[in-house]
């Protein structure tokens, strides 16, 4: 084991070392680094939520600031009810899940796999979003880096996957600093631009000035608002993460994981409720994207507050920072939800495995795939993945309304009828909320998330009757019979007498009477011809041992294959003798280099993978390692 030191220092390094089952405690989180570890995304969300509201309103021209208390309070409004649901399902829900779990326990296994989907679609987008909203800050700071935009995001998406592949409490303290250092950055600029417009009687003087709104400004129409109100609330994303990572928290899990919540959300909501203040104090708007004296709402905010000094530029570092970091958000719930899946048989079983270092690594690794392949296809340009982001986040928000809607109706009783009304109210908030997203931006996005949740969907399905046409098929709960039971025939291909195949042929006889070496003739280099030798050096040393001695069958090759010929001899064998079963012994060198690896052919591999694959029922295959020595 000690050949592999180099290669495991290594992985430890870059990993850290295995975690035993019993230390899953010590490794859980509190409610302080829950917040950053399933709170970013929700937190990042005021950075562009409401700058994406005003976006919409940049028709009206100075009006825009005045409209976007209102809309604040709306916004804020279907917030809280969203979280007090998602704050209810946490004790009910424990094990995880978040959508899926609440709309398949109260509105069936499809409604639950819709909430599924969508939740896989708002994950996966959430990462490919939010790396390219900070690789595209970065660029814009340094404009020579433009031509890599694409290698910077796959890096940045690789070291993200590092730090959650080397555990849940490692990523949450990796992210505190920065979580509250924006909070902290942020707040500071709020409660300071509150002050001044109180002591300005709310007309406060810019210290830097925003760019002038647009000149002609067209009236405010319905659609116009409503439009406004659903890119607004964009703000509610993540909300759902604390839901599907219940787990993740220390005991009593639940408890914490409501306090984290509450955290979360009224952080969010003071943050909101300050920018919308500060936006009408300040008369703020939104500036067009991509285009020359493009501002972001918030750098504006800030350089109006405190100009733009050292603490802005602070400022501004703490939310690129948390821009790029909320994608941690769905590192830590798509893994969870992935294991909840495979438990119900709608993943492949990998997902519901913890890893060495006790997180669910085959949905880290699955989540950065997909979103690697994202930000490939929209070569990480953000414009073009923001209009896939919303589908996935309120279609799972408007079914865990539904779900909780039942729960409550089943419950009855003065306390659930009007949680029953509030989820009602914000099912039906969220639905149009969805509706709006699909059809406005369809075109420019939208139709991906639309047609990637039906295709998960019959994944889902199609997975689940293959996991169930196997259990159907291997099952039975008989006894065992053990009638008929006789020594299997034995295979051993080999190609020379060394101390491999020597290895195997002991370890043949040693479990059948009926051992026959194959060796196939196929002008391959350093080939023996055994058949000269084969009765002085295996027949007569088996017969002085009082063993069967073992047959040897030399095989023609006209092509010089190996593995075709021996397979279609097994198969022979098999049709012979139809009451035994065929084990073939596959003799293979190990070497403990890792190195060594690109030295050898393979052939016991490629060998034991036909032979599986292609042998039939009454083919056993068993390998028989011998292992070199370091070097």
């Amino acid at each position: 084991m000690a050949a592999f030191g180099p290669a495991r220092s290594f992985r430890e390094l870059l990993f850290g070392r295995s975690l035993r089952t019993d230390e899953q405690e010590e490794h859980r989180v509190g409610t302080l680094t829950g917040v950053p570890l399933l709170g970013l995304d929700a937190l990042a969300s005021a950075a562009y939520g409401p700058e994406a509201a005003l976006a919409v309103l940049m028709p009206l021209g100075v009006m825009a600031a005045a409209v976007m208390g209102p809309l604040t309070v709306l916004i804020v409004a279907l917030l809280l009810v969203v979280a007090l649901s998602y704050r209810e399902s946490l004790a009910a829900y424990p094990s995880g899940g978040g959508s899926y779990s609440i709309a398949k326990e109260n509105l069936g296994r499809a409604p639950g796999l819709v909430a599924a989907a969508a939740l896989v679609v708002d994950y996966v987008l959430n990462v490919a979003v939010a790396i390219s909203a900070a690789v595209g800050a970065l660029v814009s700071a340094l404009p020579t880096l433009l031509p890599h935009t694409l290698p910077l995001c796959l890096g940045f998406l690789g070291l993200i996957t590092v730090v959650n592949l080397r555990g849940v409490r490692e990523a949450g303290l990796v992210f505190l600093l920065p979580t509250y250092a924006f909070v902290l950055c942020l707040g500071l600029t709020l409660v300071g631009g509150l002050a001044k417009t109180l002591l300005a009687h709310g007309h406060p003087h810019a210290v830097a000035p925003p760019p002038a709104p647009l000149a002609h400004a067209s009236a405010a129409s319905l659609w116009l608002l409503v439009r406004a109100f659903a890119s607004g609330c964009t703000a509610l994303t993540g909300i759902e993460a604390v839901s599907n990572g219940v787990p993740l928290f220390r005991d009593p899990a639940p408890v914490r994981a409501r306090r984290a919540l509450g955290l979360i959300v009224g952080i969010l909501v003071a943050l909101l409720v300050g920018i919308a203040a500060l936006v009408a104090a300040y008369g703020l708007h939104a500036t067009p994207p991509a285009r020359p004296g493009y501002e972001s709402m918030l750098s504006q905010l800030v350089g109006a507050v405190a100009g733009r000094g050292v603490f802005y530029y602070v400022t501004m570092a703490t939310i690129l920072g948390v821009l790029y970091l909320s994608a941690n958000t769905s590192f830590a719930g798509f893994p969870r939800l992935c294991h909840v899946l495979a438990l119900d048989d709608y993943l492949p079983a990998v997902f519901a495995i913890r890893g060495r270092r006790l997180v669910y690594s085959s949905g880290v690794i699955a989540l950065a795939v997909l979103a690697g392949a994202l930000l490939i296809a929209f070569r990480g340009i953000t414009d073009q993945l923001i209009p896939l982001f919303a589908v996935g986040a309120f279609l799972a928000f408007t079914m865990s309304q539904l779900g909780m809607a039942v729960h409550w109706r089943r419950r009855g009783g003065e306390r659930p009828r009007a949680a029953l009304g509030l989820n009602l109210a914000g099912a039906v908030a969220t639905a149009v909320i969805l509706a709006v997203v699909a059809v406005t931006r369809f075109r420019g996005g939208a139709w991906v998330g639309v047609l990637a949740i039906p295709a998960l969907l019959t994944a889902f399905v199609a997975l689940r009757r293959y996991h169930v046409r196997v259990a159907a098929e291997t099952l039975d709960e008989g006894a065992v019979d053990f009638a008929g039971v006789a020594p299997p025939l034995v295979v051993v291909p080999i190609r020379r007498l060394d101390r491999v195949a020597r290895k195997a042929l002991r370890f043949a006889a040693a479990i059948s009477p009926d051992v026959r070496a194959v060796q196939v003739l196929n002008e391959e280099m350093k080939l023996e011809r055994l058949a000269p030798r084969w009765g002085e050096l295996v027949e007569q040393p088996a017969r002085a041992a009082g063993i069967p001695p073992p047959r040897l069958v030399v095989l023609p090759s006209a092509y010089r294959e190996l593995v075709g010929p021996l397979l279609e001899h097994v198969r022979e064998l098999a049709r012979a003798h139809p009451d035994r079963s065929i084990a073939v012994l596959v003799p293979e060198l190990v070497q403990r280099r890792w190195y060594h690896f690109v030295l050898h052919n393979h052939r016991a591999a490629l060998l034991n993978a036909k032979l599986r694959l292609r042998g039939g029922e009454q083919i056993v295959v068993i390998a028989a390692p011998w292992y070199a020595r370091p070097r």
